[in-house]
Order: structure tokens, then C-alpha cells, then sequence
């Protein structure tokens, strides 16, 4: 079953967008910052009209991008156009978050106080959170050195994008996407401690 189609008048803006989705493919991090600019608020607008709570759908956002990214290798311009894969991931998403969020409601506790009973438990709690700062760290050091500023601005220096923008001279657009971008690379860097349960 292929993507839904979408009309012969945007065939333009399918090409460049295909043409981004397959320097994706080829670990092309730039062609993911400007898919993100190009199509970002269609895809919040789609995301926050299915989970209906802003916070709840920027992080459905950054999931639908990092799969994005992961997946471009098997984005086939036969099946449909760029933006009906994009939507289809992030409707996917969106309703994956939805389900998530009435769990945890119908189970009275959150992921995130499972996550602390769970980091509670540990033998040695100063240890794991050495180690899981240095897993951090490491992570950090990866991204490219803009996002790893304004990330570290953010989290560690407490400024806001529009403090962090003004501090580098950068447009405030700017300073967003780099940060969106860093912490969809983050996130993909650090699943490995989510999935064993180390975060």
C-alpha cells in the first residue's frame, strides 16, 4: 500500500524535499535541518491535532524527525510523495504518544516516576549517575560544535533560545533548529541507556 498521493501542483516542492529525504540517507545532516525548517510547522500542526498537549507533541516532533532520519534510506519516491511519508511517521508517532500518555493515566504513574522507583533500586546510585554522566558527556561531544553550544547554553547555562540568540549574535530560528536537531541526535546517541533502563 503506497503513501496518499498529493496534487501535480507541488511536484516542485516534492522533488526538493525527495532530494533532502536522500542526502538524509547518506548521513547528511544539513538536508535534515532544512527538511526540519521546510516542514516543521505543518508536521507540529498535524502532530498537536492528535495529542493536544503542546509539550506532549514537541516531543512526539523530535520522534517523528529522529525516525526520519533513521528511516531515509527506505523513502521510495514510487509509493508517494515526501510529505505523505513524513505525515504517515508522524501520525504513527502522534498516536504512539496518545496511547503512551492513557497508560499511564489508567496505571496512576508516569514514566518518568517508574523511571526514579527504577534508578532508586540500584545498588549504587552515585555510581550510576557518574556513569550516566559520562555517557552524556560523550553524547555531547558528538553533536557538531553550534549544537553543542546552544544545547549547553540551554541546559546548563539556563538561557532561553532568545537569551542564547542574542549572546551569539544568531538569528532566533536559527538557534531553535540547532537545538531541536541536537536533541533529536542526542536522543538517538542515548537510547541505548533508555532501552536498558539505565535512564
Amino acid at each position: 500500500m503506497g503513501y496518499p498521493q498529493t496534487s501535480v501542483e507541488t511536484r516542485d516542492r516534492n522533488k526538493e524535499l525527495a532530494a533532502l529525504i536522500k542526502r538524509m540517507a547518506a548521513q547528511d545532516e544539513r538536508a535534515m535541518a532544512e527538511l526540519y525548517d521546510a516542514t516543521r510547522r505543518l508536521v507540529y500542526g498535524l502532530v498537536l491535532r492528535i495529542v493536544t498537549d503542546p509539550a506532549a507533541a514537541d516531543e512526539a516532533l523530535v520522534d517523528v524527525y529522529m525516525q526520519a532520519w533513521r528511516q531515509a534510506d527506505r523513502f521510495d519516491e514510487d509509493r508517494g510523495a515526501p510529505l505523505a511519508w513524513l505525515t504517515t511517521i508522524a501520525r504513527s508517532r502522534a498516536l504512539d504518544r496518545v496511547r503512551s500518555g492513557s497508560y499511564e493515566r489508567k496505571h496512576g504513574e508516569s514514566l518518568d516516576a517508574a523511571n526514579h522507583h527504577v534508578a532508586a533500586d540500584r545498588a549504587d546510585e552515585a555510581a550510576f549517575a557518574s556513569e550516566t554522566q559520562r555517557h552524556v558527556r560523550r553524547a555531547l561531544d558528538a553533536l557538531s560544535p553550534e549544537q553543542r553550544e546552544v544545547i549547553e547554553l540551554a541546559y546548563y547555562g539556563g538561557l532561553s533560545h532568545s537569551e542564547i540568540a542574542l549572546d551569539l549574535g544568531q538569528p532566533l530560528g536559527t538557534v531553535k533548529t540547532r537545538t531541536r536537531l541536537g536533541m533529536i541526535k542526542l536522543r538517538e546517541l542515548l537510547r541505548p541507556l533508555f532501552s536498558e533502563g539505565a535512564l
